[in-house]
């Protein structure tokens, strides 16, 4: 009897834990696409409603909405730019740390360090833009003479910032590679740097691209860090050290202040919307890499 009892209970605990998983599911699928949704009507009325053309707004460098002029080009080449030198100065870096710490460093450094990079992944990026702010930006501007806002500040910010996503996940790709390919590759005489670089390095290349995306993810969301170091300028940018503005750092500076209907509402709702594509696309990349590597 009390068997059966403690069966029966166990029974409606398990049903109750389903049904409550079950209606968490219910309500993150119902508000992503209720978020994803509501995104697309507003981003979009730039085009249905005001009537606007898709090709002024993704080429034209003009944005003056008071105007008329919707052109969101130098916002989506500065947020392009920031992160390409982002990931081109941080994505290296950060492999060769991952790699260093699964390869070569002593295990005891190894686990000391990683839950310290770790750790910078919850510095809230305010932080890391009012450093730039207070000692990058300065430095910039006695070395080059130059205002010391711009591509080149808000670069290294970025770099910085997508460091430990980068060195986390390519360590933890570099470990999952089967000891057995490090001990053929040593047993038919390759070095140690051999080994890494022709055998280990190619055999984790899916999970350090997932790596690198993820980075790419962090870095063309970022809002606040650029928008303290680059310049917040709407033109497109003519080198490192010009002033420029990003998709996310408009929307930052003008959606407080835009009318409600107004074009430049739309105009702001539009660039929230590319965003939101482009992070998207970013996903279904990295599910293509893992199936991949899978």
């Amino acid at each position: 009897m009390t068997n059966v009892r403690a069966a029966g209970k166990a029974h409606r605990t398990e049903r109750l834990a389903l049904i409550v998983l079950r209606g968490a599911s219910g309500f993150f699928i119902v508000s992503i696409a209720l978020l994803i949704g509501y995104l697309a009507v507003e981003g979009t009325k730039l085009f249905t409603v005001d009537h606007k053309s898709i090709f002024e707004f993704l080429f034209s460098p003009t944005f003056a909405p008071d105007q008329g002029h919707i052109g969101a080009l130098a916002f989506i080449l500065g947020s392009l730019f920031v992160t390409a030198f982002a990931i081109a100065v941080g994505g290296p870096f950060g492999v060769a740390v991952g790699v260093f710490f699964a390869e070569l460093a002593p295990k005891r450094v190894a686990s000391a360090m990683k839950p310290a990079i770790e750790v910078l992944v919850g510095i809230p990026s305010v932080v890391y833009g009012w450093l730039g702010l207070t000692l990058l930006v300065p430095l910039i501007r006695n070395t080059t003479g130059s205002t010391g806002f711009g591509l080149l500040a808000a670069g290294i910010v970025l770099s910085l910032m997508i460091l430990p996503t980068v060195v986390s996940l390519s360590e933890d790709a570099m470990r999952v590679v089967p000891d057995s390919l490090r001990e053929g590759s040593l047993a038919l005489g390759a070095t140690r740097w051999e080994t890494i670089w022709r055998v280990l390095l190619p055999a984790a290349s899916s999970g350090i691209g997932v790596a690198v995306i993820l980075g790419i993810a962090r870095a063309i969301g970022e809002t606040l860090a650029i928008q303290l170091v680059l310049g917040n300028a709407p033109v497109i940018p003519a080198g490192l050290l010009s002033p420029a503005s990003a998709l996310t750092s408009e929307i930052v500076m003008d959606m407080g202040g835009a009318a409600q209907g107004s074009l430049l509402q739309h105009s702001l709702f539009s660039m929230a919307f590319l965003l939101l594509l482009i992070a998207m696309g970013l996903i279904v990349l990295v599910k293509l890499v893992a199936r991949k590597a899978a």
